[in-house]
């Protein structure tokens, strides 16, 4: 796979039938090994063990209705109070991120209410902050550790 501009984190893998998984700490499972996917266990690691967000606190690929459309995120990590602290989209490091991308995200934010939005295939990383009262979204060069994130509320 490709190398990606994360800092270095170790994996479990196995293969089965020609088909490399990489196991998911947060699903508690082996995924089939697919770009996505390899982009998607390097950004829960990162926010796991850089930004020190607790693995009980973050969700993988679930399902969510979006203008009564089902359509899937990729990563949320909540706030202990419930809400919603960030939504990440990941895409493969073979597609480029556009104003499509952002669009997506925005468009589940409609129904998330997320105070920060990430999004990354891995090489090129974004990352936003909401504001509800302008109804947009400004750029950050990062996003808040836990702890910082934390003491905000």
């Amino acid at each position: 796979m490709q190398e990606l501009n994360f800092p270095k984190f170790s994996f479990r893998f196995k293969s089965n039938e020609n088909k490399v998984s990489i196991f998911d700490g947060i699903r508690k499972k082996f995924i089939v090994l697919q770009p996505e996917e390899w982009v998607r266990q390097h950004c829960v690691h990162y926010l796991i063990h850089q930004k020190k967000y607790p693995k009980s606190l973050i969700n993988v690929e679930k399902e969510l209705k979006v203008n009564g459309l089902s359509k899937r995120y990729d990563i949320v990590v909540f706030d202990t109070d419930g809400s919603i602290h960030l939504i990440v989209e990941c895409k493969s490091f073979n597609t480029k991120i556009d104003q499509t991308t952002f669009d997506q995200i925005a468009r589940y934010n409609l129904t998330l209410n997320a105070s920060y939005l990430m999004v990354t295939n891995g090489l090129n990383h974004y990352y936003c902050v909401m504001d509800f009262k302008q109804e947009r979204y400004q750029f950050l060069e990062d996003i808040p550790d836990y702890k910082s994130s934390s003491d905000d509320n």
